[in-house]
């Protein structure tokens, strides 16, 4: 290695870990901004004429749509960055998440072109829920496979750490049009954070731009081991481990979306009476310390291994999850912030930080953009995406709010079994197949212990 190779290394290190990083962002910056005008704004500008509580359905489902696409755009642009490279399909998702996301900010209410405007609002929701099923895995891809395999927890944690960046963002544009009286709320308020995105979207495109294709991929292309037909493949070869994959992600899919989504419209209802700014500064606290709890939550993979990590957090979450549905029900602001952090900030950012490694791990280069999209984006659409809906039927038939706290610790056992099958599997049947997996010795040791 000479000496200008070595000098360019770190500036290459760090602009991929800013490309991956502005990408999740952005993604999640529109995924909270669309999410809380969902529950906060849309049920007025698009669904004013039906009753309060139909009004929140029909607006929570525009922001299901989303995640019926997501695995559309993960076949998409898994196949493709599969087959001629990470790079070109991160900057064209970026590119269509941008562009859709500003056509919703300009979008007219119902008021003004009729229902024309929610049949428009649910068509490009479905777009840019395709371009999101394409980010996420790529991200995630263009940081693990340019890493050495000692600093893959860390480095595929980098892009998870987007999605509380993005939150955060999304949090704090919409706090501040909140202050507004709910008649410019409505109006043109809700507009501003869309809007906004723009900014984003175009120093994105600008980083990724400077980048260069992933590790794992060049040396897959030279060698010839990329996969022609990488859907027909991955169907063949890893359906089980799809399977899994989102096993595993659905109980943090949505625990998230009820923390964020469902606790912020029941947080503000009658029954319990926090204002908007209230529960938004809750949820933005909580996003704060997650942007330092994730990446610690990956260099602990690389440290103690992945099955403590995950274990930690999934019985982490299923406790305190509980805890952070009932702070809510009881309107104290103060047990609310700390229901947010410990849940979290805590134990979901350290699951959510190894999940990257965890499914970039469980799939061979030539699939691995696909499978891995594919697997996280059903879970999405499978449960993630209803999870608000779910929550908010359970309340309303049962009376209690105890109910969803039964519901979440449901779906996060059964992620808790999926995570365990998972982690073995992939240690068992990949370990010895590609060099590019990430299998830490502590993790080789736990593989051998009976379950």
């Amino acid at each position: 290695m000479t000496a200008s190779s070595v000098a360019r290394q770190p500036v290459s290190q760090v602009r991929i870990g800013a490309a991956s990083l502005i990408g999740t962002t952005v993604e999640y910056y529109d995924f909270a901004i669309y999410g809380l005008a969902a529950a906060l704004v849309f049920p007025h500008v698009f669904f004013a004429d039906n009753d309060p509580f139909v009004a929140t359905v029909l607006a929570l489902g525009t922001f299901a749509v989303g995640f019926i696409a997501r695995p559309l755009g993960g076949l998409f642009f898994g196949h493709f960055g599969d087959r001629i490279g990470r790079k070109r399909m991160l900057v064209l998702s970026l590119f269509l998440m941008g562009v859709v996301t500003l056509l919703i900010g300009l979008l007219p209410s119902t008021q003004t072109i009729g229902v024309a405007a929610p049949i428009l609002l649910v068509i490009l929701r479905f777009v840019q829920g395709f371009a999101f099923g394409g980010e996420w895995g790529g991200a995630i891809l263009l940081a693990y496979e340019s890493s050495p395999e000692s600093r893959r927890g860390f480095s595929a944690a980098l892009p998870q750490t987007g999605p509380p960046a993005g939150i955060l963002l999304g949090n704090m544009a919409f706090l501040a049009v909140a202050q507004l009286p709910d008649e410019q709320l409505y109006s043109w308020g809700w507009r501003i954070p869309f809007l906004c995105s723009a900014i984003l979207v175009i120093v994105g495109l600008v980083i990724r731009a400077g980048i260069g294709e992933s590790i794992d991929f060049e040396n897959a292309k030279k060698n010839g081991e990329t996969s022609t037909a990488p859907i027909r493949t991955v169907f063949q070869t890893s359906t089980g481990t799809i399977v899994l994959v989102a096993g595993a992600f659905l109980g943090f899919g949505s625990l998230s979306l009820i923390a964020i989504n469902f606790l912020v419209s029941y947080g503000t209802s009658s029954e319990v009476g926090f204002s908007r700014s209230e529960i938004l500064t809750a949820v933005l606290i909580a996003n704060a310390a997650q942007l330092f709890m994730t990446p610690l939550g990956g260099a602990l993979v690389d440290r103690i291994g992945m099955s403590r990590v995950m274990g930690t957090s999934i019985v982490g979450c299923i406790v305190t999850a509980a805890f952070l549905i009932y702070a809510v029900s009881t309107g104290n602001l103060i047990i609310t912030i700390i229901g947010y952090l410990v849940c979290m900030s805590v134990f979901f950012s350290f699951g959510y930080a190894a999940q990257g490694s965890l499914f970039a791990g469980a799939f061979t280069p030539d699939v691995r953009y696909t499978g891995m999209s594919l697997g996280f984006q059903l879970s999405n659409v499978l449960g993630s995406a209803i999870s608000p809906i779910i929550a908010t039927v359970l309340v309303r038939e049962t009376g209690s709010i105890y109910s969803v706290i039964v519901y979440v610790t449901a779906v996060l056992i059964f992620s808790g079994i999926c995570t365990a099958v998972l982690v073995k599997r992939r240690t068992a049947d990949h370990g010895a197949h590609t060099p590019s997996v990430q299998v830490t010795a502590r993790d080789e040791v736990e593989a051998t212990e009976p379950a």
